[in-house]
């Protein structure tokens, strides 16, 4: 039995998608070409908007689309990419973890740097500088001592 066919605003609509995300898809390997009919429209076979589905919610777990592209690679030759697909899930939960003590750590550092801040503006005439920003400088003498010093990994920008 054959596979219905899609033209690509059908697939585009039903997956949610823009026509032109389906052909960079197409163009990184992510979707296979599709046939074209007589009048050169792309036809693309139905199981292509479950591909695409896949495809988004990946992309919402942090998966890269060079990622998927190697894993549907492997998937289209008649591979089984399952390892290495919950080899990359787990290293994307890491990096979330990783996150999550990175910003815990900021939201301290930020919490007491409004608290001292807090205090400066506190002291400060209305109209006058509070030297906030400056009050950052790690060389001040505030800084050395200030609630306010940068952990490792965070920049100051």
């Amino acid at each position: 039995m054959d596979e219905k066919m899609l033209r690509s605003g059908e697939l585009a609509r039903l997956a949610q998608v823009s026509t032109d995300l389906l052909r960079h898809y197409e163009r990184i390997g992510i979707v296979p070409s599709p046939q074209r009919a007589s009048n050169g429209y792309r036809q693309y076979p139905e199981s292509t908007l479950s591909r695409v589905r896949i495809v988004r919610r990946s992309l919402s777990l942090g998966f890269s689309l060079p990622e998927l592209a190697r894993i549907f690679a492997v998937r289209d030759r008649g591979g089984a990419p399952c390892r290495s697909v919950r080899a990359l899930a787990e290293e994307k939960l890491r990096q979330v973890e990783r996150s999550l003590v990175e910003l815990r750590t900021l939201r301290r550092q930020l919490r007491k740097t409004l608290s001292h801040w807090d205090k400066r503006l506190a002291k400060t005439p209305t109209g006058q500088r509070a030297e906030l920003l400056s009050s950052l400088d790690e060389n001040s003498a505030e800084g050395k001592s200030g609630p306010h010093k940068l952990k490792k990994g965070f920049s100051r920008k």
